[in-house]
């Protein structure tokens, strides 16, 4: 077995037996939250013996370790159990919800992860002079501002004073790709802005990090111009941590898509996740828990095998 192939699939075994951890530490929390879930659903004037009845239709009166395998071998069969508020099918639900958020976080990656590359670049070209600044500052400027706010700012001025864009981003089915995009802009505004600061810095320090090599400076000495030089040595050589910092920055897309969901009313997981914790709902608090620590560490693990493909000195550790 080539020793690439085998460093994937080290790789692989860890992201899984890191998700079967993180499943025990979501059932385990569950587990602990203080209240009833038969008490929540009859109320508090039912009777004990209606109680009793319901924690054996929930399964509730069976130990916590046979519960976290029922439940486990239902997530790896695709059966995310049944919504204790509405008695919906979670997977029918969850199947609409993660599309909607895949689709929002798609299109705020399409616009930041090129537009943190090309502004990391543009400032690795002119360090240390005005366009450098303007940069630098307007990065520390959103990253000292949380989500919420600039979700909010951006409600007031676009949709609000200026009427551009829509203020709730509701989407249904029958809708058109087009009146889509314009539906989800401003969260994916405020999600680009979230992320794009994070990413064009840390392209910036990755490239100024290679830009201390010896074969940069001979490349100077040969009368390249300074973007050809970055373009050309710099940008492919800091591809690594790049990719990694993207990947981690995709994750919290997914991940923390939360509080815009909520914030714009979008009908993705982060809002579904909300409502259904405000109902102590556990099963879809679990299902979405879950789902979100797969697609944490998927990406997590995408990130670690580009990084061992592109950089040879990860494949022969010393």
């Amino acid at each position: 077995m080539g020793l690439l192939l085998r460093l994937v699939l080290q790789r692989v075994a860890m992201g899984l037996l890191l998700l079967l951890a993180v499943s025990v530490m979501i059932f385990a929390a569950t587990q602990i939250l203080p209240g009833d879930v038969a008490q929540a659903i009859l109320g508090q004037s039912a009777t004990p013996e209606a109680l009793a009845n319901k924690r054996a239709e929930l399964g509730l009166d069976q130990p916590a370790v046979t519960r976290y395998f029922a439940w486990l071998g239902g997530m790896l069969h695709g059966d995310l159990g049944t919504a204790l508020s509405n008695g919906q099918d979670i997977a029918t639900s969850l199947g609409k919800r993660l599309g909607n958020t895949l689709f929002l976080a798609g299109v705020a990656a399409v616009i930041a992860v090129p537009l943190a590359i090309l502004l990391g670049l543009v400032s690795v070209r002119y360090r240390g002079r005005w366009p450098d600044k303007l940069i630098s500052g307007l990065s520390l400027a959103s990253i000292s501002l949380p989500e919420f706010f600039i979700g909010y700012v951006l409600i007031f001025f676009v949709g609000v004073q200026l009427r551009w864009l829509p203020s709730v981003a509701t989407v249904y089915d029958s809708m058109s790709f087009l009146d889509r995009l314009e539906t989800v802009a401003m969260p994916a505004l405020t999600l680009t802005l979230v992320v794009l600061a994070h990413m064009m810095r840390m392209t910036r320090a990755a490239i100024l990090n290679v830009m201390q090599s010896a074969y940069i400076e001979t490349a100077e000495l040969k009368g390249l111009r300074a973007f050809t030089i970055i373009r050309k040595h710099a940008f492919p050589n800091a591809i690594a941590p790049i990719v990694n910092v993207v990947m981690i920055n995709l994750a919290y897309l997914v991940v923390g898509v939360v509080v815009v969901e909520v914030i714009f009313v979008y009908p993705g997981m982060g809002q579904y996740l909300v409502d259904h914790v405000s109902k102590r709902d556990v099963p879809v608090v679990q299902a979405c828990g879950l789902i979100f620590a797969a697609v944490y560490i998927l990406l997590n693990m995408v990130a670690d095998v580009v990084a061992i493909i592109s950089n040879p000195r990860l494949r022969h550790p010393k």
